[in-house]
């Protein structure tokens, strides 16, 4: 299969190398020209994979139509908030009838929408049927050295799902299937919002026990958002919930986890970001899933505090005390 893989990230070059050694002829398109030309030297991605040789198989190029060209499979690793404007350039030279996989995790910003509905309002239903989404625990460096890693991917389709499985599972990446397309996105992009949350908690020198209440109490608001938008409980329980949660609240390799501490330290968000090169989805998804949570009528009162902090300035520790001292009511309501 002729797969184009588009987005040079972390998780985009590791997903490319991962189908190029397993022997498919792949296209990495690389928003840096100058990124691409080095990749094609020294077979590295100096700037986002330093670590990781990249295989032969893998093509990294700097033009967005050819790496999209007479493909198969194009897999969609761009952040979300430009996700839109990236397909809407790759429209006119999309292959007829290619398998579209979308990777990445968020809420596009003003529309309110996921990748799936962004997917459909570019490419028409007919796009967004065909489409499969991978979400799960991942880090990119730990996939990119081989260690075990589970994700899931959905899909209206069950065939595709199945086709999608079937292309990228190796001896270290197991992959599950799923039909629930709302609830794995919101997974993957709303943990986000929940890992900043975790790392505030870290940086303003607090224990496990709030942690694992962050964790929790994250987890039901996820849930009470995935129920409004049709999304399957037990989805948000599994691998692209609770699973990729866990994960992005407590190692060490979270980008959304590393902003959060940072802003608990008492570093301003400006600062933080700008230190940065890879983007921390979380940070502009707070904005979407609190607007979208106040769409919907749903409490989100993790996510009113992140809001807060990150867009109204809020000290943290009064972030927190206000979350502490919330109502009481029971824990399933």
């Amino acid at each position: 299969m002729r797969i184009g893989v588009i987005g040079a990230g972390s998780w985009g070059t590791t997903l490319a190398n991962l189908l190029a050694k397993k022997g498919y002829d792949v296209r990495l398109w690389v928003y840096e020209a100058d990124l691409a030309e080095r990749m094609k030297a020294s077979r590295i991605n100096d700037l986002y994979l330093p670590d990781t040789e990249l295989s032969e198989q893998l093509q990294p190029t700097s033009d967005l139509a050819f790496a999209a060209a007479e493909r198969e499979a194009l897999v969609l690793v761009s952040p979300s908030q430009v996700m839109r404007g990236v397909l809407e350039k790759l429209k006119p030279s999309l292959p007829h009838g290619a398998l579209l996989i979308s990777a990445a995790k968020g809420i596009e910003n003003k529309t309110l929408l996921t990748m799936s509905e962004v997917i459909e309002d570019v490419l028409g239903p007919k796009g967004a049927c065909s489409a499969a989404f991978l979400s799960g625990p991942s880090f990119a460096k730990e996939v990119a050295k081989e260690m075990p890693t589970a994700v899931t991917v959905a899909s209206q389709a069950e065939s595709i799902a199945n086709k999608v499985q079937d292309l990228f599972s190796t001896e270290y990446f197991r992959v599950y299937t799923n039909n629930d397309v709302m609830g794995v996105e919101l997974g993957g992009a709303l943990k986000n919002v929940i890992a900043l949350a975790a790392g505030v908690s870290d940086g303003l020198g607090f224990g496990h026990n709030s942690r694992a209440a962050l964790i929790t109490r994250g987890l039901a608001e996820i849930a009470r958002l995935g129920e409004a938008k049709g999304a399957h409980p037990a989805t948000l329980s599994g691998l692209a919930g609770m699973g990729d949660l866990v994960l992005t609240c407590t190692g060490d390799l979270s980008r959304n986890r590393t902003v959060g501490v940072e802003l608990g330290r008492g570093r301003k968000l400006k600062e933080v970001l700008g230190a940065m090169r890879m983007v921390a989805e979380g940070v502009k998804t707070t904005l979407s899933a609190y607007q979208l949570a106040e769409k919907l009528n749903v409490s989100m009162p993790i996510t009113e505090q992140m809001h807060a902090i990150l867009y109204n300035d809020k000290d943290p520790h009064q972030a927190v005390y206000d979350l502490m001292l919330r109502e009481p009511k029971a824990e399933g309501a």
